[in-house]
């Protein structure tokens, strides 16, 4: 899993990944502290997640693994949404 900031919406009216009323987001890696690390990823969103969250995200047959990408055309999928993170005993990042 790979911690990421959403940075917006992709919409693509014709696609063969047949998952319905699918929710498509574009999402950067992060570091622990929430800073921008990497280049954007589109991932399903099965949590609801919005614009500037930092989410969990899983890829590869991972992300294969969840009701809506089960079977699917799907190599990254958002699990998560990040409330807080702690590393040594200090909070890196606070929603």
């Amino acid at each position: 899993m790979i911690l990421a900031r959403v940075s917006g919406t992709l919409v693509a009216t014709h696609r063969s990944d047949a998952v319905p009323a699918a929710r498509y987001l574009m999402v950067i890696p992060t570091s622990q502290s929430g800073e921008d690390r990497g280049s954007a990823l589109v991932a399903l969103d099965t949590v609801g997640a919005g614009r500037d969250e930092i989410v969990l995200v899983a890829q590869g047959s991972s992300a294969r693994q969840t009701k809506l990408s089960d079977k699917k055309a799907i190599d990254a999928v958002i699990i998560g949404i990040v409330d807080e993170v702690e590393e040594s005993g200090t909070v890196t990042y606070r929603k």
